[in-house]
């Protein structure tokens, strides 16, 4: 007490701010207790919706060792089956793409090319060069064209035309079968999760081909053929 009183009589300021930097303190206090509060409220709903959605799709194709079911954003912590349909087949028409993306980089890359012209200018497939540069070489009417052909695959084709389809991302629409019907159904899940996994790994490994084909380093990838 006779410390405070001198502190007040002999500095004002500094007992001012004193008081101030406690009620600062008591006031983040008061804070972090409202926090920790608000946090203990809404745990058990979170844990409830983790648990709907671990028992909803633990046992789904993908959910294998060693993460099993893993979704640390949360995208489908309600259980939504549809939801998840949904983000299963963006995965499965991503992982193709980026599988016959990596198989046409290392293609170009060792020097295969389709014969002939690319345009009416004499310009050959095999002065495109490869990754980013061949990209970027093909001229404004054929990127349109690429354009349109992809377009025409996403609205007619790549998708259940017929409602005939077994599993989402089968796209036969009773056209095409390549004997998949002769498959028992053992086999049939193998396959498909072999195609999963190869689709996921083929995205990681076409961005990593683009950030290095950007860098100029990916010779250290991909040794000269």
């Amino acid at each position: 007490k006779a410390f405070d009183l001198d502190l007040k009589a002999s500095s004002p300021p500094r007992f001012a701010l004193t008081i101030f930097l406690r009620s600062i303190l008591k006031m983040k206090s008061a804070i972090f207790a409202s926090l920790l509060a608000a946090a203990s409220a809404f745990a058990p709903a979170s844990q409830k919706a983790s648990s709907t959605a671990l028992k909803a799709f633990e046992d789904e194709l993908g959910a294998q060792p060693p993460l099993g079911f893993w979704d640390p954003l949360g995208l489908v912590a309600d259980g939504d089956q549809e939801k998840f349909d949904r983000l299963r087949y963006v995965e499965i028409k991503h992982g193709r793409i980026c599988m016959l993306g990596v198989v046409g980089y290392l293609v170009n890359k060792a020097g295969i090319y389709l014969p002939g012209d690319i345009n009416m200018s004499g310009t050959k497939f095999s002065d495109l060069g490869s990754g980013w540069d061949a990209s970027f070489a093909v001229g404004v009417p054929g990127a349109l064209q690429v354009l349109a052909f992809a377009g025409a695959l996403e609205l007619a084709f790549m998708k259940d035309a017929t409602g005939e389809n077994e599993f989402v991302g089968d796209f036969r629409n009773g056209f095409i079968d390549f004997g998949w019907d002769s498959f028992d159904e053992e086999t049939k899940m193998a396959k498909r999760a072999i195609e999963l996994n190869q689709g996921r790994a083929a995205q990681m490994g076409l961005l990593g081909l683009m950030v290095h084909d950007k860098l100029g380093n990916v010779d250290i990838l991909v040794p000269p053929f």
